[in-house]
Protein backbone atom coordinates (compact mmCIF):
# COMPACT_ATOMS: atom_id res chain seq x y z
CA UNK A 1 0.00 0.00 0.00
CA UNK A 2 1.18 3.59 -0.45
CA UNK A 3 3.24 4.53 2.55
CA UNK A 4 4.76 7.60 4.12
CA UNK A 5 8.25 6.58 3.03
CA UNK A 6 7.40 8.01 -0.37
CA UNK A 7 8.10 11.37 1.16
CA UNK A 8 6.15 14.57 1.49
CA UNK A 9 4.73 16.74 -1.26
CA UNK A 10 7.19 19.08 -2.90
CA UNK A 11 5.22 22.15 -1.82
CA UNK A 12 2.61 22.36 0.95
CA UNK A 13 -0.73 21.19 -0.39
CA UNK A 14 -2.47 24.27 1.03
CA UNK A 15 -0.29 26.61 -1.07
CA UNK A 16 -1.15 24.84 -4.31
CA UNK A 17 -4.84 24.70 -3.42
CA UNK A 18 -4.77 28.45 -2.77
CA UNK A 19 -3.17 29.03 -6.17
CA UNK A 20 -5.84 26.91 -7.86
CA UNK A 21 -8.61 28.76 -6.02
CA UNK A 22 -7.14 32.10 -7.06
CA UNK A 23 -6.91 31.02 -10.70
CA UNK A 24 -10.56 29.95 -10.71
CA UNK A 25 -11.68 33.24 -9.15
CA UNK A 26 -9.61 35.26 -11.60
CA UNK A 27 -11.09 33.35 -14.54
CA UNK A 28 -14.65 34.16 -13.44
CA UNK A 29 -13.77 37.80 -12.66
CA UNK A 30 -12.49 38.19 -16.21
CA UNK A 31 -15.81 36.94 -17.57
CA UNK A 32 -18.14 38.76 -15.20
CA UNK A 33 -18.39 41.95 -17.32
CA UNK A 34 -19.72 39.98 -20.29
CA UNK A 35 -22.35 38.38 -18.06
CA UNK A 36 -23.17 41.75 -16.50
CA UNK A 37 -24.08 43.12 -19.93
CA UNK A 38 -26.87 40.54 -20.04
CA UNK A 39 -28.23 41.38 -16.61
CA UNK A 40 -27.88 40.52 -12.92
CA UNK A 41 -29.38 37.03 -13.31
CA UNK A 42 -26.41 35.95 -15.40
CA UNK A 43 -23.92 37.43 -12.93
CA UNK A 44 -25.61 35.44 -10.16
CA UNK A 45 -25.50 32.34 -12.36
CA UNK A 46 -21.74 32.71 -12.90
CA UNK A 47 -21.19 33.33 -9.20
CA UNK A 48 -23.20 30.20 -8.40
CA UNK A 49 -20.95 28.21 -10.73
CA UNK A 50 -17.85 29.46 -8.95
CA UNK A 51 -19.39 28.79 -5.54
CA UNK A 52 -20.24 25.24 -6.54
CA UNK A 53 -16.61 24.24 -7.14
CA UNK A 54 -15.53 25.69 -3.77
CA UNK A 55 -14.60 23.14 -1.15
CA UNK A 56 -13.67 20.23 -3.39
CA UNK A 57 -10.73 17.91 -2.83
CA UNK A 58 -8.83 19.44 -5.79
CA UNK A 59 -7.54 15.97 -6.58
CA UNK A 60 -7.55 16.39 -10.35
CA UNK A 61 -5.51 19.60 -10.24
CA UNK A 62 -3.12 17.90 -7.83
CA UNK A 63 -2.64 14.93 -10.14
CA UNK A 64 -2.12 17.32 -13.07
CA UNK A 65 0.55 19.10 -11.06
CA UNK A 66 2.10 15.74 -10.12
CA UNK A 67 2.44 14.76 -13.79
CA UNK A 68 4.16 18.09 -14.47
CA UNK A 69 6.54 17.60 -11.53
CA UNK A 70 7.41 14.00 -12.37
CA UNK A 71 8.36 15.21 -15.85
CA UNK A 72 10.91 17.47 -14.15
CA UNK A 73 9.36 20.92 -14.42
CA UNK A 74 9.24 23.82 -11.97
CA UNK A 75 6.39 23.88 -9.45
CA UNK A 76 5.53 27.57 -9.71
CA UNK A 77 4.77 27.82 -13.43
CA UNK A 78 1.57 29.86 -13.96
CA UNK A 79 0.61 27.89 -17.08
CA UNK A 80 0.65 24.65 -15.09
CA UNK A 81 -1.43 26.16 -12.29
CA UNK A 82 -4.07 27.44 -14.71
CA UNK A 83 -4.10 24.15 -16.60
CA UNK A 84 -4.54 22.21 -13.37
CA UNK A 85 -7.25 24.59 -12.15
CA UNK A 86 -9.23 24.17 -15.38
CA UNK A 87 -9.90 20.55 -14.44
CA UNK A 88 -12.05 21.75 -11.54
CA UNK A 89 -14.57 23.07 -14.08
CA UNK A 90 -14.69 19.62 -15.69
CA UNK A 91 -15.19 18.02 -12.28
CA UNK A 92 -17.89 20.55 -11.44
CA UNK A 93 -19.71 19.83 -14.69
CA UNK A 94 -19.68 16.11 -14.05
CA UNK A 95 -20.94 16.53 -10.48
CA UNK A 96 -23.79 18.88 -11.43
CA UNK A 97 -25.02 16.47 -14.08
CA UNK A 98 -24.38 13.41 -11.90
CA UNK A 99 -26.48 14.85 -9.06
CA UNK A 100 -29.24 15.66 -11.51
CA UNK A 101 -29.24 12.16 -13.01
CA UNK A 102 -29.18 10.57 -9.56
CA UNK A 103 -31.78 12.91 -8.06
CA UNK A 104 -29.34 13.75 -5.25
CA UNK A 105 -30.45 16.40 -2.77
CA UNK A 106 -27.05 17.38 -1.41
CA UNK A 107 -23.43 17.79 -2.44
CA UNK A 108 -20.63 18.63 0.02
CA UNK A 109 -23.20 19.27 2.71
CA UNK A 110 -25.04 21.86 0.61
CA UNK A 111 -28.07 21.56 -1.68
CA UNK A 112 -27.21 20.10 -5.07
CA UNK A 113 -27.42 22.59 -7.94
CA UNK A 114 -30.82 21.52 -9.23
CA UNK A 115 -32.24 21.64 -5.69
CA UNK A 116 -30.68 25.05 -5.04
CA UNK A 117 -32.26 26.53 -8.17
CA UNK A 118 -35.55 24.85 -7.36
CA UNK A 119 -35.48 26.51 -3.93
CA UNK A 120 -34.57 29.85 -5.51
CA UNK A 121 -37.59 29.56 -7.82
CA UNK A 122 -39.88 28.99 -4.87
CA UNK A 123 -38.29 31.70 -2.73
CA UNK A 124 -38.82 34.34 -5.43
CA UNK A 125 -42.32 33.23 -6.35
CA UNK A 126 -41.40 32.65 -9.99
CA UNK A 127 -43.88 31.41 -12.56
CA UNK A 128 -43.88 27.79 -13.74
CA UNK A 129 -42.73 24.52 -12.23
CA UNK A 130 -39.92 24.93 -9.68
CA UNK A 131 -38.52 21.43 -10.17
CA UNK A 132 -38.33 21.83 -13.92
CA UNK A 133 -36.61 25.18 -13.52
CA UNK A 134 -34.06 23.65 -11.17
CA UNK A 135 -33.33 20.78 -13.54
CA UNK A 136 -33.01 23.10 -16.54
CA UNK A 137 -30.66 25.44 -14.70
CA UNK A 138 -28.49 22.50 -13.61
CA UNK A 139 -28.14 21.23 -17.19
CA UNK A 140 -27.08 24.69 -18.30
CA UNK A 141 -24.64 25.13 -15.43
CA UNK A 142 -23.02 21.80 -16.18
CA UNK A 143 -22.67 22.86 -19.81
CA UNK A 144 -21.16 26.20 -18.79
CA UNK A 145 -18.62 24.53 -16.52
CA UNK A 146 -17.58 22.13 -19.28
CA UNK A 147 -17.14 25.06 -21.65
CA UNK A 148 -15.07 26.91 -19.06
CA UNK A 149 -12.77 23.91 -18.68
CA UNK A 150 -11.91 23.90 -22.37
CA UNK A 151 -11.61 27.69 -22.52
CA UNK A 152 -9.34 27.94 -19.50
CA UNK A 153 -7.06 25.05 -20.46
CA UNK A 154 -6.73 26.23 -24.07
CA UNK A 155 -5.70 29.70 -22.90
CA UNK A 156 -3.28 28.27 -20.32
CA UNK A 157 -1.35 26.11 -22.80
CA UNK A 158 -1.17 28.80 -25.49
CA UNK A 159 2.34 29.83 -24.43
CA UNK A 160 3.66 26.24 -24.30
CA UNK A 161 5.59 24.62 -27.15
CA UNK A 162 3.00 23.69 -29.81
CA UNK A 163 3.54 19.92 -29.58
CA UNK A 164 3.19 19.95 -25.78
CA UNK A 165 0.10 22.13 -25.93
CA UNK A 166 -1.49 19.91 -28.56
CA UNK A 167 -0.91 16.75 -26.53
CA UNK A 168 -2.34 18.32 -23.39
CA UNK A 169 -5.51 19.30 -25.27
CA UNK A 170 -5.73 15.83 -26.81
CA UNK A 171 -5.65 14.25 -23.35
CA UNK A 172 -8.37 16.62 -22.16
CA UNK A 173 -10.50 15.59 -25.14
CA UNK A 174 -9.94 11.93 -24.29
CA UNK A 175 -10.85 12.64 -20.68
CA UNK A 176 -14.16 14.28 -21.63
CA UNK A 177 -15.10 11.38 -23.89
CA UNK A 178 -14.11 8.77 -21.33
CA UNK A 179 -16.07 10.28 -18.45
CA UNK A 180 -19.21 10.44 -20.60
CA UNK A 181 -18.65 6.82 -21.61
CA UNK A 182 -18.22 5.82 -17.97
CA UNK A 183 -21.31 7.75 -16.90
CA UNK A 184 -23.40 6.10 -19.59
CA UNK A 185 -22.15 2.66 -18.61
CA UNK A 186 -23.13 3.52 -15.04
CA UNK A 187 -26.60 4.69 -16.09
CA UNK A 188 -27.31 1.71 -18.32
CA UNK A 189 -25.95 -0.63 -15.65
CA UNK A 190 -28.75 0.50 -13.36
CA UNK A 191 -31.28 -0.80 -15.91
CA UNK A 192 -29.93 -4.35 -15.70
CA UNK A 193 -30.76 -6.94 -13.10
CA UNK A 194 -27.11 -7.31 -12.16
CA UNK A 195 -23.52 -6.63 -13.18
CA UNK A 196 -20.65 -8.93 -12.33
CA UNK A 197 -17.45 -7.62 -10.76
CA UNK A 198 -15.58 -7.45 -14.08
CA UNK A 199 -18.36 -5.39 -15.67
CA UNK A 200 -18.56 -3.10 -12.67
CA UNK A 201 -14.80 -2.56 -12.81
CA UNK A 202 -15.07 -1.36 -16.43
CA UNK A 203 -17.44 1.35 -15.20
CA UNK A 204 -14.91 2.21 -12.49
CA UNK A 205 -12.07 2.52 -15.00
CA UNK A 206 -13.89 4.89 -17.33
CA UNK A 207 -16.04 6.83 -14.90
CA UNK A 208 -13.30 7.43 -12.35
CA UNK A 209 -9.81 5.99 -12.82
CA UNK A 210 -9.07 7.61 -16.15
CA UNK A 211 -10.91 10.83 -15.42
CA UNK A 212 -9.68 11.39 -11.87
CA UNK A 213 -6.09 10.20 -12.06
CA UNK A 214 -4.78 9.06 -15.46
CA UNK A 215 -5.76 11.94 -17.74
CA UNK A 216 -4.92 14.70 -15.23
CA UNK A 217 -1.46 13.11 -14.86
CA UNK A 218 -1.15 12.90 -18.64
CA UNK A 219 -2.24 16.52 -19.15
CA UNK A 220 0.35 17.84 -16.70
CA UNK A 221 3.12 15.60 -17.99
CA UNK A 222 2.30 16.34 -21.65
CA UNK A 223 2.44 20.08 -20.99
CA UNK A 224 5.90 19.48 -19.53
CA UNK A 225 7.00 17.67 -22.69
CA UNK A 226 6.82 14.08 -21.40
CA UNK A 227 7.57 11.22 -23.76
CA UNK A 228 5.45 8.11 -24.31
CA UNK A 229 7.46 6.07 -21.80
CA UNK A 230 6.62 8.45 -18.96
CA UNK A 231 2.96 8.60 -19.96
CA UNK A 232 2.82 4.80 -19.91
CA UNK A 233 4.48 4.71 -16.49
CA UNK A 234 1.97 7.22 -15.18
CA UNK A 235 -0.86 5.06 -16.49
CA UNK A 236 0.57 2.13 -14.56
CA UNK A 237 0.18 4.20 -11.40
CA UNK A 238 -3.10 5.86 -12.32
CA UNK A 239 -5.37 3.00 -13.28
CA UNK A 240 -5.08 0.94 -10.07
CA UNK A 241 -4.97 4.07 -7.92
CA UNK A 242 -8.05 5.54 -9.62
CA UNK A 243 -9.89 2.26 -9.20
CA UNK A 244 -9.00 2.18 -5.50
CA UNK A 245 -10.26 5.76 -5.20
CA UNK A 246 -13.65 4.79 -6.64
CA UNK A 247 -13.95 1.67 -4.50
CA UNK A 248 -13.30 3.84 -1.45
CA UNK A 249 -16.07 6.15 -2.70
CA UNK A 250 -18.38 3.14 -3.00
CA UNK A 251 -17.67 2.15 0.60
CA UNK A 252 -18.15 5.70 1.87
CA UNK A 253 -21.37 6.01 -0.11
CA UNK A 254 -22.84 3.15 1.91
CA UNK A 255 -21.04 3.31 5.26
CA UNK A 256 -19.65 6.86 5.45
CA UNK A 257 -20.65 9.48 7.99
CA UNK A 258 -22.99 11.97 6.25
CA UNK A 259 -21.64 14.79 8.43
CA UNK A 260 -18.23 14.17 6.89
CA UNK A 261 -19.06 13.04 3.34
CA UNK A 262 -21.70 15.73 2.78
CA UNK A 263 -24.14 13.20 1.31
CA UNK A 264 -26.69 10.89 2.93
CA UNK A 265 -25.36 7.39 3.61
CA UNK A 266 -26.89 4.79 1.34
CA UNK A 267 -27.59 7.05 -1.64
CA UNK A 268 -25.95 4.57 -4.03
CA UNK A 269 -28.22 1.83 -2.71
CA UNK A 270 -31.36 3.97 -3.03
CA UNK A 271 -30.39 4.81 -6.61
CA UNK A 272 -29.85 1.13 -7.45
CA UNK A 273 -26.21 1.58 -8.50
CA UNK A 274 -24.53 -1.66 -9.57
CA UNK A 275 -21.22 -0.83 -7.89
CA UNK A 276 -18.36 -3.24 -7.28
CA UNK A 277 -19.57 -3.41 -3.69
CA UNK A 278 -22.98 -4.64 -4.88
CA UNK A 279 -21.39 -6.97 -7.44
CA UNK A 280 -19.20 -8.51 -4.73
CA UNK A 281 -22.29 -8.99 -2.56
CA UNK A 282 -24.10 -10.81 -5.35
CA UNK A 283 -21.02 -12.95 -5.93
CA UNK A 284 -20.55 -13.92 -2.27
CA UNK A 285 -24.11 -14.28 -0.96
CA UNK A 286 -26.56 -17.16 -1.47
CA UNK A 287 -29.76 -17.33 -3.52
CA UNK A 288 -31.76 -15.72 -0.71
CA UNK A 289 -29.30 -12.85 -0.57
CA UNK A 290 -29.43 -12.37 -4.33
CA UNK A 291 -33.21 -12.33 -4.15
CA UNK A 292 -33.02 -9.65 -1.45
CA UNK A 293 -30.70 -7.60 -3.66
CA UNK A 294 -33.12 -7.84 -6.57
CA UNK A 295 -36.06 -6.72 -4.44
CA UNK A 296 -34.42 -4.13 -2.17
CA UNK A 297 -31.71 -2.44 -4.26
CA UNK A 298 -32.98 0.83 -5.68
CA UNK A 299 -35.65 1.33 -3.01
CA UNK A 300 -35.77 3.71 -0.05
CA UNK A 301 -36.97 1.04 2.36
CA UNK A 302 -34.35 -1.53 1.41
CA UNK A 303 -31.20 0.40 2.27
CA UNK A 304 -30.66 -1.06 5.75
CA UNK A 305 -31.29 -4.61 4.57
CA UNK A 306 -28.83 -4.29 1.67
CA UNK A 307 -26.26 -2.62 3.90
CA UNK A 308 -26.51 -5.50 6.37
CA UNK A 309 -26.19 -8.01 3.53
CA UNK A 310 -23.05 -6.30 2.25
CA UNK A 311 -21.47 -6.78 5.66
CA UNK A 312 -22.73 -10.29 6.40
CA UNK A 313 -21.85 -11.66 2.96
CA UNK A 314 -18.23 -10.60 3.35
CA UNK A 315 -18.49 -8.16 0.43
CA UNK A 316 -17.30 -5.19 2.48
CA UNK A 317 -14.20 -7.10 3.57
CA UNK A 318 -13.64 -8.27 0.00
CA UNK A 319 -13.77 -4.72 -1.38
CA UNK A 320 -11.41 -3.53 1.34
CA UNK A 321 -9.06 -6.29 0.18
CA UNK A 322 -9.54 -5.12 -3.42
CA UNK A 323 -8.57 -1.58 -2.36
CA UNK A 324 -5.45 -2.83 -0.58
CA UNK A 325 -4.43 -4.89 -3.64
CA UNK A 326 -4.90 -1.90 -5.97
CA UNK A 327 -2.98 0.37 -3.58
CA UNK A 328 -0.10 -2.10 -3.61
CA UNK A 329 -0.15 -2.24 -7.42
CA UNK A 330 -0.01 1.55 -7.61
CA UNK A 331 2.79 1.63 -5.05
CA UNK A 332 4.89 -0.78 -7.11
CA UNK A 333 4.35 1.39 -10.18
CA UNK A 334 5.44 4.52 -8.30
CA UNK A 335 8.60 2.75 -7.19
CA UNK A 336 9.26 1.69 -10.79
CA UNK A 337 8.97 5.29 -11.97
CA UNK A 338 11.50 6.40 -9.38
CA UNK A 339 14.30 4.68 -11.26
CA UNK A 340 14.04 7.15 -14.14
CA UNK A 341 12.08 10.05 -12.67
CA UNK A 342 13.41 11.04 -9.24
CA UNK A 343 10.43 13.27 -8.41
CA UNK A 344 7.93 10.40 -8.76
CA UNK A 345 7.69 9.33 -5.13
CA UNK A 346 7.59 12.84 -3.70
CA UNK A 347 4.92 13.94 -6.18
CA UNK A 348 2.74 10.81 -6.24
CA UNK A 349 3.19 9.07 -2.88
CA UNK A 350 1.26 11.55 -0.71
CA UNK A 351 -1.48 11.83 -3.34
CA UNK A 352 -1.89 8.08 -3.38
CA UNK A 353 -2.50 8.13 0.35
CA UNK A 354 -5.02 10.98 0.13
CA UNK A 355 -6.92 9.29 -2.69
CA UNK A 356 -7.71 6.11 -0.77
CA UNK A 357 -7.13 6.72 2.95
CA UNK A 358 -9.94 9.20 3.47
CA UNK A 359 -13.34 9.57 5.10
CA UNK A 360 -15.02 11.76 2.49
Amino acid sequence: MPSSDHGSSIEPDSAFRAAVDAALCEFVEDRRPAFAELGPDLVAFADSALAFVDGGKRLRPQFCRAGWLVAGCDDADPAMIATAASLEWLQGSALVHDDLMDGSDTRRGRPSVHRAFEADHLAHGRQGDAGRFGRSAAVLMGDLLLSWCTEMLTAAVATAPPAAARRAVEHLDLCKNEVVAGQFLDVIGQTRESLDVAEAMIVVRYKTAKYTVERPLHIGASLAGADDALLAGLSDVALPLGAAFQLRDDVLGVFGDPAVTGKPAGDDLREGKRTVLVARTSELTDDNGRSLLTDALGTHDGVDAVRDLIRSSGALDAVEADIAMLEAEADIAIDALDASYPEASAALGPLALRATRRDR
